[in-house]
Parts: structure tokens; sequence; C-alpha cells
């Protein structure tokens, strides 16, 4: 790739670096399998490091000193180095033998990055966040990688699992005349791997919607956090999908202005095309989760209403219970009340010696046990 052509390749304003994340598995290429590092010593984070002359592989390499020197001695070649979170004298040492720029570098290191192109000298710098849908957890896994394309080689630096660039690389090994187009027909195979790759991820982040749409309907416990969680897996989707409009346009550009090949400009198209699909799905899977959200709080609302409802009426009803109870004890009060007085064992009572006494406090008790009967009665309370 010569200097003029990689000046088509707009770029865009580097971001900060962020805090490192958990380590997962690697796979990126067949390379042999490396013994163990010594005590104290760290595990080389050299997945497969390769040299390619006329889209086919030439040599492969145990260590980055070794693909150097085979890089020097045979020029023409291209190199195809990839990382898994790399040591950063590793990185630092790629650098100084490919001239990578330092802020590219400590990007690379860091990782956490937005999607985005950059251009510093004849060295393109590509980050792209490639993602994986996980059936057993149904949840989305988003990895990072980063690229750096030059006249001769192509370094990629992965911080996850995804994408498996051993996929990528294996059908550029099988279509050479695709491979031969040089380090531009590597990073569009890449960008290509990565937009794919979001094809499954959306199929099951569709069918967890569908999902939850039945789960709000039918009154599923933990729904709501349900939506909470896959809202924010849709969000971040959305930061690693939106900016591929940009880096694809940025490069397709570049590839007319600089007249690049005709082809590698057909199949950056079909990337382009891709990945506005996968955008406007994303964009819909927000939407659709605002409107489950809004929908769920109405339903919500209205479990509150009914429960509410049937709490008020459990408490009417009681205390109709308890006015018929009060009722009855009222009007039962009052010959208790009588007959306790004249219960007394006084020798001086009023009424103790009259001939009538007797029948009127038996009078007297039911007057007064019929006039509560009268007023609790009118009241409703019987």
């Amino acid at each position: 790739m010569s200097e003029r052509r990689l000046r088509g390749l707009r770029a865009f304003t580097p971001s900060k670096p962020a805090k490192r994340s958990a380590p997962t598995s690697p796979t990126d290429g067949q390379s042999s399998p490396q013994p163990p590092p010594a005590p104290g010593e760290r595990e080389s984070s050299v997945i497969t490091a390769a040299l390619y002359k006329k889209g086919r592989r030439s040599s492969t390499h145990a260590s980055l000193v070794e693909t150097f020197r085979e890089l020097r001695r045979h020029p023409g070649g291209m190199a195809w180095i990839g990382l898994y979170r790399p040591d950063p004298a590793e990185l630092h040492s790629l650098a100084a033998e490919f001239d990578l720029h330092p802020l590219a570098v400590e990007d690379a290191l860091e990782a956490h990055q937005r999607p985005k192109l950059e251009r510093y000298g004849d060295t393109l710098f590509v980050v792209l966040r490639a993602a994986r849908y996980m059936d057993a957890a149904e949840e989305v896994d988003f990895g990072e990688l980063h690229v750096f394309v030059g006249p001769d080689f192509v370094i990629t630096v992965r911080h996850g699992a995804a994408p498996d660039l051993a996929v990528v690389r294996a059908r550029m090994e099988d279509t050479p005349d695709l491979l031969g187009r040089g380090p531009e027909a590597v990073l569009y195979a890449i960008m290509d791997a990565v937009v794919d790759g979001y094809a499954p991820v959306v199929a099951g982040v569709q069918n967890d919607i569908d999902e939850i749409e039945t789960e709000v309907f039918s009154n599923a416990p933990g729904v709501s956090r349900r939506i909470y969680e896959l809202s924010r897996e849709v969000v971040e989707f959305q930061r690693a999908t939106r900016p591929l409009a940009g880096i694809v346009g940025g490069l397709s550009a570049g590839f007319e202005k600089y007249k690049i090949d005709e082809e590698l400009r057909r199949y950056l198209r079909d990337v382009a095309d891709h990945a506005t699909h996968v955008t406007e799905r994303v964009e819909g899977f927000k939407q659709a989760l605002q409107d489950i959200l809004t929908v769920n709080a109405t339903v919500v609302t209205q479990q509150q209403n009914e429960e509410m409802k049937a709490l008020a009426e459990a408490s009417h009803a009681q205390n109709e219970e308890i006015k018929k109870i009060s009722s009855w004890a009222a009007i039962l009060f009052a010959p208790t009340l009588v007959g306790t007085i004249y219960g007394m064992n006084f020798d001086h009572m009023p009424e103790l010696n009259w001939l009538l006494g007797y029948p009127f406090a038996l009078l007297l008790m039911g007057v007064v046990c019929a006039s509560l009967y009268v007023v609790f009665k009118r009241r409703d309370w019987l």
C-alpha cells in the first residue's frame, strides 16, 4: 500500500484512554503452541505472527524479533501480527519497528476506546467494538479491537474474546487473490467480520425483547429489572455501531478519491450496507424498549390500583363487621350494666324493697336495648 493511497483514508479525533478490563481467552490464527513462561516471566501476547507474499503465507514466527528480521530480509511482503492484551514492552517494540504513533499505542494498551478511524503519517489506526451474544446468560458480551495498518503490515490488538480473528485469517488465506491486494484487504476483512458478527447479537436481542413483551402482560416478576438491563446493553450496542458509518465513509472516500482497487471499494460498500442495517435495527430496539418500559409502567400502575382497590374493599368489609360487632356489644352492654348495678350487695339501695322494682328493671333493659337497636339500624350499622 503506497503512502499516496493511505492519504485517502481520513481519520478522526483520538479519545482518552480508560481502564483496562478483565482478560478473556485469546484466539487468532493457527499459531503453534508456545512453551509455558518461566517463573516470574509474562506469557507472550503474540497469538500469530506471519509473513505473506502475493497473498500466501510464506513463514510463521514465534517471536516479534524473528518477524522483524524476516520482513527486512524479504521486502515486498506483508506482516500480519495478532496480539492479545499485549505487554507494553511488546507493543513498544512494534511501535519502534513500524513507527507507530505514541497516542495510538497508548490507546491500544489501555483499551475502552470509542470506535474510530485515525491516520498518523502513513499508518492507519482503527478501533472497532465487536460483540457476541451469550445464549446461556442471555446477554451481550462486547470486545474491543485495535488495528494498525501500514504499507507492509497489519497489527491487531484484541481486548476481549470477540471477534474471532482466526476465522478472518483462515478466510483470507483461502482467498489469496483478495489477500494479495494488501493490508487494505485485511482491514476490510476484519471490519466485515466485526459487522457480520453483529447479526447473531441482533437476533438474540430481538428474541429477548419478544420475551420481555410477553412477560410484561403476564405479570412476570423481575421484568422491570430485565428491561433496564437490556436497555443498557442496547445503549452499549449503539455506541459500538453508530460510529461505523463515519469510519466506513472515511475509508470509502479515500478509496474513491485515490482510485484504490475497485473490488475493495465494492467490498467496503457491502460492509457499509450491513453496518447501516445493523444501526437501524439497534435504533429500533431502543425505541421498542422505551415503549415497553412505558407499557410496563402502565401495567404496574394498574396492578397497584387494583391492589389498592382490593385493600380498600377488604378494609370496608372489615369496618362493616366491626360496626355490627360494636352495635351488638353496645346493645348487650345496657342490660349488663343495670344487672351489675343491682347485683351489688348493699343493704340500702333504691328500689330493692319496691314491689315493682324487678319488672321496672326488666322494662328499662328492654327499652334501652330497643332504642340502641333502632339508632344503629338507622345508621346502617346493623
